[in-house]
């Protein structure tokens, strides 16, 4: 089965002067954000997500890299918006995205940020190690691998050291120092449902931001991955009307 290779993806509004840099997470890759990507363009925003270096990729790509080149990528991708031209940029992440998108609050002249679902708490490396062991099956199987493939596979990649994981931790922990640092609007999504992260993280982040302008919206009826689930139309608009009340 051929896999469709994902991709970074840029969608300019006609006549717009206002962008906005959409993020995935960890393991993920633009197709989450794709969608929202969409819909904020049809609104007059312009919008571009990049693709982190090991996503979209075979796990075993996925582990040799960590969040230092992820962050690269996430800079590298403010920066093409600004060689096009825009100076007002705002900025929307997902999972490890938002924390992305809240480390760029502190260290860019960010417009508002936009995290949803974004975890501060540390996960210990068991849980993070048995998720990632998912995501890899998971990715072995949508290739159409033998059931005795995937196994011998997993057996191997579980042998695989992991630092990505520790490291990952490490940039979350620094991150969340550094909240009470972030000024711009924001608007801190949070889904129920959430058992990737401990959604203790929204109210953490919504209390530490020192914005002026700062809203936070729990959506009742979605999961992590919240920006493909059940209330992403509704998700979708509130983002539109806050990047609306902001003063750009």
């Amino acid at each position: 089965m051929k896999m469709i290779v994902p991709k970074p993806f840029t969608f300019e509004a006609e006549a717009s002067d206002r962008a906005v840099l959409l993020l995935h997470g960890f393991t993920g890759h633009t197709a989450d954000v794709r969608m929202l990507g969409r819909f904020l363009e049809k609104k007059g925003y312009t919008c571009h997500a990049p693709l982190y270096k090991g996503h979209g990729v075979p796990p075993e790509q996925l582990v040799q890299t960590g969040p230092d080149d992820w962050w690269h990528d996430v800079v590298i991708g403010y920066r093409h918006l600004k060689d096009m031209g825009y100076e007002k940029i705002a900025v929307c992440g997902l999972s490890l995205g938002g924390v992305f998108s809240l480390k760029l609050g502190y260290t860019e002249p960010i417009k508002a940020i936009i995290p949803m679902c974004a975890p501060m708490y540390i996960k210990s490396e068991e849980t993070m190690f048995k998720g990632i062991l998912q995501f890899a099956r998971e990715y072995k199987t949508q290739e159409g691998k033998s059931s005795e493939q995937i196994q011998a596979e997993m057996e191997r990649f579980e042998k695989t050291p992991m630092n990505t994981l520790s490291a990952l931790q490490q940039f979350i922990e620094d991150v969340r120092k550094h909240v009470d640092h972030i000024y711009a609007p924001t608007f801190v999504v949070q889904a129920r449902h959430d058992h990737m992260i401990n959604p203790e993280s929204a109210n953490i982040i919504f209390n530490e931001v020192q914005a002026d302008m700062k809203h936070i919206k729990w959506y009742e009826q979605s999961g992590h991955v919240i920006t493909l689930d059940k209330e992403r139309d509704e998700l979708h608009e509130d983002i539109y009307q806050f990047l609306e009340k902001v003063n750009w």
